[in-house]
C-alpha cells in the first residue's frame, strides 16, 4: 500500500509538472504585434521547409527545445527625410522635405519577409533601414517627372511616389500608411517664375472678368431700368384694381367676421356658463368626497389612537403584573431561601448542643463509674446553684424591712433546738418546691434545713475552737 501511494504521488507530480510546463509554453499574441515561432516550425505550401511561423492574433503553443518565439511590435513608425538636390526630368535639382509614416505589414507573405529581415530589430534600426528605401525611391519618383507636374499634380507625385516605395517596402516587411510633402523648392527658382507667371496669368485674367463684369453691369442696369418702369405701371393699375376689389372682399369678410364673431361669443357664453355650472357642481361633489374622506379619515385615526393607546396600555400592565410578579417571586425565593438558612443554622446549632450535652453526659457516667443515679446526682448537685436561685425568683419580691430574732441561748424547743434554727427551717420550709425537686431527684435536703439537727451551741462551738 505505501509503494502504491508513493506512486501516485509521483504521478500527481509528474501531471502538476507537465501542466505547468504546458500553460508556461502557451503564448497569446496581443492585437498590436505579431508572434513569430521559429526553429522547427513545418513545411510550407510548395513542400519547402518554412523559416519561421508569424501569427497574428490568436495563440499558439510553442514546443520547448525545438521551437522559439519573439514579437514584432506593430506600432507606427515616422520617418522624416529631408531630401536635397533630388535631380527632375528638366535637370532642375529640387529640395522635397516629406515625411512617411511606415508600420510592420500583417500581410501573410509580407510579414514573412518582416520575420526573416526585421526579427530582432529596434524601431530606431528599423527606421534607419526605411529611411534608405524612402531616399531612393523618393529621388526615382522626382527623376522621372516634370517640376511642372511635381508643383501642380500633387495627386499624380503622391501616387507615383507611394506605388514605388511601397513595393520596395514590402521587400522587408514593411507597408505605407502616409506620404506628407512639406515643400517642393528648387535652386534656380524656376518653381518660384511659375507661381509668379500663373499670379500674372491669374491677375490679368481677373482684370479682364472684372471689365466684362462692369460692360454687363451697365448693359444690365440699363434693361433693368426700363422693365422696371413698364412693370412699375403695369403693377399699379392691377394694385389700384386689386385694391378696389380687396376692399369688397373686405367687408364682405368684415361682415362675416362679425356674424361669425357674435356666434362665436354666444356659443362661447352659453358654452362657459354651462362649464361653469358643471365646474360648480363638480367643484360641490369634491367638496362633498373630500369631506366624507375627511370624516372617515379622523374616525379611522380616532379608531387607531383608541386601538393603539388600549393595547399600549394592556401591555403595559402585563408587563408590569410581570414584572411585580417576577420581583415577588424573587423575595419569596430570598426569603424562603433566608428562613431556610436560618433554620439549617438553627438545627445545626442544637444538633451540636445536644452531640455535646451527649458527650458530656457520658463523661459524666463514666466519672460516676457507669452508675446513672449517681451521675443524675452528679448533674442535679451541678445545677443546685441555678435551682436555688431560681426558688429564690419566688420570694424576692417579698419587701422585708427588717427581720429581727430575738434568740437566747437554751431558749428554744423542747427538742432543745434554738429558735434561730427553727426560723430558718420554717422560712425554708414555706418554699415546698424546692424540698420536692430534691426528693423527685432522689435526693434528701440536708438535715440542718429540714429541723432534724441541733444547731451547735456556743460552748460546743468554743470548745471545738
Amino acid at each position: 500500500m505505501e509503494f502504491l501511494g508513493i506512486i501516485v504521488i509521483i504521478g500527481v507530480i509528474i501531471l502538476f509538472v507537465t501542466v505547468v510546463a504546458v500553460i508556461s509554453r502557451y503564448r497569446r499574441c496581443p492585437s498590436d504585434k505579431i508572434l513569430v515561432i521559429y526553429g522547427s516550425v513545418g513545411k510550407g505550401k510548395e513542400g519547402a521547409s518554412r523559416s519561421a511561423q508569424c501569427i497574428h492574433g490568436g495563440a499558439r503553443f510553442i514546443w520547448p527545445v525545438i521551437q522559439d518565439y519573439r514579437y514584432l511590435d506593430l506600432t507606427p513608425m515616422s520617418i522624416e527625410v529631408a531630401l536635397t538636390n533630388a535631380l527632375s526630368k528638366q535637370n532642375i535639382r529640387v529640395d522635397v522635405p516629406s515625411r512617411f509614416t511606415v508600420a510592420i505589414s500583417t500581410e501573410p507573405g509580407i510579414m514573412q519577409n518582416a520575420a526573416e529581415r526585421l526579427l530582432g530589430l529596434n524601431h530606431e534600426a528599423i527606421k534607419e533601414l526605411a529611411k534608405d528605401i524612402l531616399f531612393g525611391q523618393l529621388r526615382l519618383v522626382i527623376a522621372t517627372m516634370d517640376i511642372e507636374e511635381i508643383n501642380n499634380d500633387r495627386d499624380k507625385f503622391l501616387t507615383n511616389v507611394s506605388k514605388n516605395v511601397e513595393q520596395e517596402l514590402s521587400k522587408i516587411g514593411l507597408k505605407l500608411i502616409n506620404v506628407n510633402v512639406t515643400d517642393i523648392r528648387d535652386e534656380s527658382s524656376y518653381i518660384e517664375a511659375l507661381g509668379k507667371e500663373a499670379a500674372a496669368k491669374a491677375i490679368n485674367d481677373a482684370r479682364k472678368t472684372v471689365a466684362e463684369k462692369n460692360r454687363d453691369g451697365s448693359i444690365g442696369e440699363a434693361i433693368a431700368q426700363r422693365d422696371e418702369r413698364i412693370n412699375v405701371a403695369k403693377a399699379d393699375s392691377v394694385a389700384v384694381e386689386g385694391e378696389n376689389e380687396a376692399k369688397v372682399t373686405i367687408a364682405n369678410s368684415e361682415a362675416l367676421r362679425r356674424e361669425k364673431e357674435a356666434e362665436a361669443l354666444r356659443r362661447a357664453t352659453a358654452a362657459e356658463k354651462v362649464q361653469a355650472a358643471k365646474a360648480l357642481e363638480e367643484a360641490y361633489l369634491s367638496e362633498r368626497d373630500a369631506e366624507l374622506g375627511r370624516a372617515e379619515k379622523e374616525r379611522a385615526t380616532k379608531e387607531a389612537d383608541i386601538l393603539v393607546q388600549a393595547k399600549i396600555d394592556k401591555e403595559k400592565v402585563e408587563i408590569d403584573a410581570e414584572a411585580q410578579a417576577e420581583k415577588t417571586r424573587r423575595i419569596a425565593k430570598g426569603e424562603a431561601d433566608a428562613i431556610f438558612l436560618k433554620m439549617k443554622a438553627q438545627a445545626d446549632g442544637i444538633n451540636e448542643i445536644l452531640t455535646k450535652q451527649a458527650d458530656g453526659f457520658d463523661h459524666i457516667v463514666k466519672a460516676a463509674n457507669n452508675d446513672t443515679a449517681s451521675a443524675v446526682s452528679l448533674m442535679i448537685a451541678d445545677k443546685l446553684e441555678d435551682i436555688v436561685a431560681t426558688q429564690v425568683e419566688a420570694i424576692k419580691g417579698i419587701k422585708i424591712d427588717k427581720v429581727t430574732v430575738w434568740d437566747g441561748l437554751g431558749n428554744g424547743s423542747e427538742d432543745g433546738t434554738p429558735s434561730t434554727a427553727k426560723f430558718l427551717s420554717g422560712m425554708l420550709k414555706s418554699l415546698p418546691p424546692f424540698e420536692d425537686v430534691f426528693k423527685m431527684a432522689g435526693m434528701d435536703l440536708p438535715s440542718i434545713l429540714q429541723g432534724k439537727d441541733k444547731l451547735p451551741t456556743v460552748e460546743e462551738v468554743k470548745e471545738e475552737k
